[in-house]
């Protein structure tokens, strides 16, 4: 059985959540090959360093451009794969559009995002049309199509016509080597570097606008005479929404809260850890996502957690976190009152029994098994 994954679709120089989740997966996968199993990863030259060192049973496609030239990218994709993936006599493409000719190979489906369609407004206008117009070919050529949480397989079977036989759930997990309880003070003295000087809560997230940040902000000026002079820290970057940066920035000078708020900006993975560690709160009250690993990671690390009540992050919090209404600043505002105080020591104990269920190791290998059950498919069709 030979897999290609195609890797192209993220940015050498900005590594999104896919490629978090491939380069956790793919060194488990590699762990569990059995003979005459390999995986061939699809880089570009500026993307292979990213997928080094995996080990035996891998192998590399090398495509000209990764999402750093994201149209030649897609027009590649397109044009080279069906000549490309027959030379390495490739049995599996695994990726997330169908290129518009068809290979002769089963095709499995990541789909870890319906934006496209349930939060439209997050994504430029070409490539919301491109995904459109794309997914509901890709999922009718699919063999199987993997989803990481049931709210993003009700968003598929919403909006595309599929046979439910091809949904596949594998949930996602955390990285339990990086993401672990720690001490509390030492982090909190680590991140004064960042002009974080007193007792703070945390938001972890790029600053999309269905992220909610700025729902968070004015939650946070109806909660603040009940959190003790608190800070509250906003880590991650602007991305495509450089204006909506701007934005919040004006809102917390608007709502008076200037003097709490934090701008971090971005940082290393590495470097989360210590704000989740040091944190009394985690919070991502979002409108819409299709795994939230980031309510993981601060369980992991016995941060109590507030999230949203809707899309999957009453899946994922699964009873370890306080959920509230994104689209109501007081419903936000009550639960980081509830969070800092009463429940705070029920959360954090919840939260690491909850993150402690989730490991790459399992998603790896229930992510393998699916593959290879296509494979014997279509060996048996080839019979």
């Amino acid at each position: 059985m030979r897999v290609a994954i195609n890797l192209l679709t993220d940015h050498p120089d900005h590594p999104s959540g896919a490629h978090y989740c491939w380069t956790r997966v793919i060194p488990e996968m590699v762990k569990r090959l059995e003979p005459g199993e390999e995986l061939y990863l699809m880089v570009s030259p500026r993307s292979r360093h990213l997928h080094e060192d995996y080990g035996p049973g891998v192998r590399f496609i090398t495509y000209p451009w990764s999402n750093e030239r994201r149209n030649l990218r897609t027009l590649s994709e397109h044009m080279y794969t069906p000549v490309r993936l027959p030379m390495s006599q490739i049995d599996i493409f695994v990726t997330l559009i169908a290129p518009l000719i068809k290979i002769p190979r089963s095709l499995v489906v990541h789909m870890r995002t319906m934006h496209a369609f349930s939060a439209a407004e997050a994504i430029s206008p070409l490539v919301r049309a491109y995904r459109q117009m794309s997914y509901p070919r890709t999922v009718r050529l699919a063999d199987a199509v993997i989803v990481n949480s049931n709210s993003i397989r009700a968003e598929i079977e919403q909006y595309l016509k599929v046979d439910p036989g091809k949904l596949r759930l594998i949930y996602e997990a955390v990285d339990h080597d990086l993401f672990n309880p720690g001490d509390p003070a030492a982090a909190r003295a680590h991140v004064a570097r960042y002009g974080i000087t007193r007792p703070y809560a945390l938001f972890v997230s790029s600053l999309w606008r269905y992220k909610n940040c700025h729902g968070l902000l004015r939650a946070w000026a109806l909660a603040r005479g009940g959190l003790d002079g608190r800070q509250l820290a906003i880590v991650g970057p602007a991305r495509d929404e450089q204006a909506y940066l701007g934005e919040l920035k004006k809102l917390t000078a608007d709502l008076g809260i200037a003097d709490d708020v934090v701008f971090v900006g971005e940082v290393a993975l590495e470097e989360t850890v210590s704000f989740y560690r040091g944190a009394d709160v985690f919070l991502y009250p979002s409108f819409n996502e299709t795994f939230g690993l980031p309510i993981l990671e601060a369980m992991a690390c016995r941060c109590p957690v507030v999230t949203s009540n809707i899309s999957c992050m009453p899946e994922v919090a699964g009873g370890a976190a306080i959920l509230a209404d994104p689209g109501d600043p007081a419903s936000i505002a009550k639960a980081i009152i509830e969070a800092t105080g009463t429940a705070r020591d029920r959360l954090r104990e919840a939260g690491v029994r909850r993150a402690a269920e989730f490991s790459w190791a399992s998603t790896a290998a229930d992510t393998l098994d699916i593959y290879r059950e296509v494979a014997d498919r279509r060996r048996s069709r080839a019979r």
